[in-house]
């Protein structure tokens, strides 16, 4: 099952994985980016969607929602 965050991030099955952390980064609050102490947080995030997206790539599933 992929991770509805990933899922609304809506990229490509050929995304590269910058195009993924770029798409990540514009989905959070710029709020939510500038607090200092959710530094971990982020970097987990972002950790998160580059896995889904790279179990997306190795299944070659390519879903439509």
């Amino acid at each position: 099952m992929t991770d509805p965050a990933y899922q609304r991030l809506g990229l490509p099955l050929t995304a590269s994985p910058q195009t993924v952390l770029r798409a990540a980064v514009r989905a959070l609050h710029p709020d939510t980016r500038a607090v200092r102490s959710f530094r971990t947080a982020r970097k987990r995030f972002y950790r998160q969607m580059l896995c889904a997206h790279a179990a997306r790539q190795a299944s070659g599933d390519n879903p439509t929602g």
